[in-house]
């Protein structure tokens, strides 16, 4: 393991009159946790906020459809960029200080989205909310500083359900303000709750966490931007670019030279942006790994289910659901995940966290096999049948995100916590993005006509782009499985029911 320093040149570690575990064992700070939970979910519902408003876009900000779609891909570049930087940031200058300025980046962010009369400044309040993406895993690495061992497990747990939590009831939060009020209230509401989770965090968290000091590598910054925005980028445009464009491939042979590039640079240095020898050691190396793999699951269910809802009842296996209607059936995957974050914990302390990740990957995949015999067996698909699909994946998410902090710490120094699980939510956001493409492209690919309420054609997915989503999803779960039990065994963050 490489060492760092503090500014001063001194070696880092605890200082043992700060260190969180070696103060009052019973000294519980749930004011504290329940308010960074708070904050993640305020975060969390900037990735779901804008769904029911992108078919309105063009008119509401007088743009060509073809660029509305920036006002999701800006968010996506920035928010993956800023985790891993911000998790390095609150590792050396503090990490509530790092967590207020990503929450006054969400609440200016959305005041320009809320002001905006154009597609230029919307654009930019994305990009701004987009500089808070890195809450919840600064707001794990604060629990680790803050919260006795006893408790902090079930603590990160519900730090890592807040994802779900938001993600799920964005959808319904959002299409019933944006289509009951306005879609300017919405974005106002949100600076509102950013800018009282800042005041939460004022009040509840201690600002004497422990920092690891040095100078920050702004040349691993730059890179890293450049790196994962070539990777990115044409992961989200590709679809519209084409996947043989000089343009898409373009970007794909930039990433390669860039990365290579940047892992040289930051190997080299003293105080790199990311310790990439410690990213590469088993433990780290597999646990990310499957943070990928349980990404891609993650996000090909969050896909599927919504466009089989809201499609027409005249396509293959459509619904005909509004969006309300349909983000309201799965709204309770949110409540099951944070419900078994909590599982998590108990099976972290007596199986080890590992096996809460496999298990994860389990049960997971277990929906998507609800899924694929739902579609082709002898019953007909119902939304009850998608309810419970939802949850099931809730379910599995909820066990597989609480376990991959834990795993994460046992195995990194106090001072590289944010940094470590900065990297570890950059690997699922990958994940996420390689899922929004490879479903997009099988779905678009299998897309079949159909006569709309008009009269109007309409195109809309069939059964076989389903399945083969479904399936390859279903493979992403057992790799994420399999990877999570070849890390090696090893126990911590036990914790005592609350």
């Amino acid at each position: 393991m490489t060492s760092r320093t503090h500014k001063d040149g001194s070696p880092t570690g605890e200082n043992p009159e700060t260190s969180p575990h070696l103060t009052d064992e019973n000294a519980h700070p749930r004011a504290a946790v329940a308010v960074l939970c708070l904050a993640g979910i305020v975060v969390a519902l900037m990735q779901t906020i804008i769904v029911p408003l992108i078919p309105q876009l063009p008119t509401l900000l007088n743009a060509d459809a073809s660029n509305t779609t920036w006002a999701i891909t800006i968010t996506l570049l920035v928010g993956a960029v800023a985790t891993p930087i911000g998790g390095r940031i609150g590792d050396m200058y503090g990490k509530r200080l790092a967590i207020l300025g990503s929450l006054a980046f969400v609440a200016l962010g959305s005041v320009a989205c809320a002001l905006a009369s154009s597609l230029p400044v919307f654009i930019v309040g994305r990009g701004l909310q987009g500089l808070g993406f890195g809450i919840i895993a600064l707001g794990i690495s604060v629990m680790r500083d803050i919260v006795p061992s006893r408790y902090l497990g079930s603590a990160v747990g519900t730090m890592s359900a807040s994802l779900g939590i938001g993600g799920a009831l964005g959808l319904p939060f959002a299409a019933a303000i944006a289509q009951h009020v306005s879609w300017h209230a919405l974005f106002w509401t949100c600076a509102v709750a950013a800018a009282l989770a800042a005041v939460g965090v004022v009040l509840t968290v201690p600002s004497h966490t422990v920092t690891a000091g040095g100078r920050f590598d702004l040349l691993g910054a730059i890179g890293l931007a450049g790196v994962l925005v070539c990777l990115l980028l044409p992961l989200s445009k590709g679809a519209t670019w084409g996947w043989g464009n000089p343009l898409t491939l373009g970007f794909f042979g930039g990433f390669v030279v860039l990365l290579g590039i940047w892992t040289l640079v930051e190997l080299r240095r003293a105080n790199p942006l990311i310790d990439l020898r410690i990213l590469a050691e088993r433990p780290l190396l597999l646990t990310n790994l499957a943070s990928i793999a349980t990404g891609f699951a993650f996000y090909a269910m969050q896909l599927i289910p919504i466009q089989l809802l809201m499609a027409p009842t005249d396509s293959p296996n459509g619904f005909g659901y509004d969006m309300v209607h349909a983000s309201l059936i799965l709204a309770p995957s949110g409540l099951v995940m944070f419900v078994f974050s909590n599982v998590s914990g108990r099976i972290n302390a007596a199986l080890g966290a590992r096996v809460s990740l496999a298990l994860g990957g389990v049960v997971i995949g277990l929906g998507y096999v609800v899924f694929i015999v739902g579609l082709t067996g002898p019953w007909e698909l119902t939304w009850i049948h998608i309810l419970v699909i939802a949850c099931c994946i809730g379910a599995g998410l909820g066990i597989a995100y609480s376990a991959m902090p834990a795993l994460i710490m046992q195995s990194v120094s106090v001072e590289q916590t944010g940094e470590s699980n900065g990297v570890n939510a950059l690997m699922r956001i990958i994940g996420t993005s390689t899922a929004s493409a490879v479903v997009g492209m099988l779905l678009t690919w299998s897309v079949v006509t159909i006569s709309g309420p008009d009269g109007a054609p309409i195109a809309v997915p069939a059964s076989d782009g389903y399945l083969w989503a479904a399936g390859i999803a279903l493979a992403t779960c057992v790799i994420a499985s399999v990877v999570a039990l070849a890390i090696p065994a090893r126990r911590g963050l036990t914790e005592t029911p609350v």
